[in-house]
């Protein structure tokens, strides 16, 4: 049997917008026929997997997500510069090594961009765009520690790399967060991994409402008199709520795709640490939206997981809604323990009230 990590957390953000959809507005979703704010687990997971928090706590052990590791590869070979300071964005090692020309560079990335996925069709107006792959892949750090050794054998003989040389990707990988939120590779099924973690989308437990604001811009050379009025007017929409997310990790899977259990409680540390600390980064710089979880339930055994969304399906008011929507919560997780005979090991973290630390509950998760 595995054993399951179950995380339940109670976040307030206040006037923000977190998460846009295609029209710029706070996302929402109809939950117990009401509407509610949202944000969705892919803007969650990116906020968390590229956060200092995630990044320091793994450092060498995180992949990179991207369509353009054709191009990267073109540009170290044709800059004479090394693939690490490409992909970090380092200029210092500009001009350093032998270069390539244009098209025996091209010819190399379009190669090794071919191994990850199919390639992007030429286009005139857009030079590069046939190095790119069609869909974004998740470079594990062996993989692109390969395709650097790759790049300066090529870089040393110019020839096109042969097919036992294109021997790029990776079954098993250290990187923690392709290990959490897995990896799908459409032209290379057999290197697909099972993401260990299963993320909701948070939503507010009380009913949305979605508020525009009006705002203007004054030109700071205006005069008085002569150019009254604004240089610019905008309408921006927020929301605010308090959000319940719902996060299920696969502890056993984890370390399997790892193959370290000390790296997969790390990144179990990492994940749970980030859940609870980092917010989504939309509009950051408008609403300063920097909100810690203030209540989070975790729960360790092998029973069947289960969400504890049914006890907002009903939304939470009245004024002390953070300590209502705490109560509803416990007493759902309850009952349904009772219902379903689960003997799960809880905890509880709640910060708002002083009761326990961050570092207990990292401790909890990953013992």
């Amino acid at each position: 049997m595995s054993t399951f990590i179950q995380l339940h957390l109670l976040t307030c953000y206040p006037p923000s917008n977190l998460n846009r959809d295609d029209l710029g507005r706070p996302k929402t979703a109809i939950v117990g026929g009401v509407e509610r704010l949202r944000v969705s687990s892919q803007s969650l997971k990116r906020a968390w997997r590229t956060s200092d928090v995630f990044q320091s706590a793994l450092a060498g052990n995180v992949g990179v997500r991207t369509k353009e590791m054709g191009v990267m590869v073109h540009k170290a070979l044709t800059e004479g510069r090394s693939l690490d300071d490409v992909l970090r964005d380092q200029k210092t090692g500009e001009g350093k090594l032998p270069k390539l020309s244009d098209a025996k560079a091209r010819a190399v990335a379009k190669a090794v961009a071919g191994v990850f996925g199919a390639l992007k069709k030429p286009d005139a107006a857009k030079p590069h765009v046939e190095m790119e792959i069609e869909q974004l892949a998740h470079f594990s750090p062996e993989e692109i520690a390969a395709v650097s050794e790759l790049v300066e054998k090529r870089r040393a003989d110019g020839k096109t790399p042969e097919a036992q040389e294109l021997a790029l990707l990776r079954a098993k990988a250290s990187a923690a967060d392709i290990a959490l939120f897995g990896r799908m590779l459409a032209d290379a099924p057999e290197y697909n991994i099972e993401a260990a973690a299963q993320v909701g989308h948070a939503f507010g437990v009380e009913r949305a409402t979605v508020q525009d604001d009006f705002f203007t811009a004054v030109d700071d050379l205006n005069r008085p008199g002569e150019d009254a009025g604004a240089g610019h007017m905008g309408v921006m929409e927020f929301g605010s709520a308090l959000f319940y997310l719902y996060i299920c990790v696969n502890r056993d899977l984890l370390r399997e795709n790892l193959g370290d259990k000390a790296l997969a409680d790390r990144a179990l540390r990492a994940l749970v640490q980030a859940a609870a600390t980092v917010a989504p980064t939309g509009k950051q710089n408008s609403f300063a939206s920097r909100s810690a979880a203030s209540f989070v339930l975790a729960e360790k055994g092998e029973d069947q997981p289960r969400s504890l969304v049914a006890a907002f399906l009903q939304p939470v008011s009245g004024p002390d809604m953070l300590a209502n929507a705490r109560e509803i919560l416990s007493r759902t997780k309850a009952n349904m323990d009772t219902a379903y005979g689960l003997s799960l090991q809880a905890l509880a973290f709640n910060p708002h009230d002083g009761e326990g630390t961050l570092a207990g509950l990292l401790d909890f998760v990953a013992e």
